[in-house]
């Protein structure tokens, strides 16, 4: 399985940002091989327009199963849904946190 997590910064101690579509940081981890893979997100997060759609995009390229974000607009809510990809919306606290949060619900720990 694996989870994006949409970050302020580069670091797993990083807030989680919000705004999926502005979030200058996606945490890319595959909860099987315990591989994480951070995407500098900035391009796309200070477009002035599609922003939520062209990262739903990259998520769905990475093949991501389920997305932990705060919030997240109607356009790119479509493209992840069409895609198969889970997304729990109102994600406080930091990627460390919200990642192992969503592991003992999943119960995927």
């Amino acid at each position: 399985m694996k989870i994006v997590v949409t970050s302020q910064g580069p670091d797993e101690s990083s807030a989680v940002d919000q705004r999926f579509g502005r979030a200058p940081w996606l945490h890319i981890l595959d909860a099987e091989s315990g591989e994480r893979n951070v995407v500098d997100n900035t391009a796309n997060a200070q477009g002035h327009s599609g922003v939520g759609v062209t990262t739903a995009q990259l998520v769905v390229d990475a093949g991501a199963d389920v997305v932990l974000t705060g919030r997240l607009g109607p356009n790119a809510q479509r493209v992840l849904e069409g895609a198969g990809i889970k997304v729990v919306l109102g994600v406080t606290g930091t990627v460390g946190e919200a990642v192992a949060a969503f592991r003992d619900v999943a119960g995927t720990n």
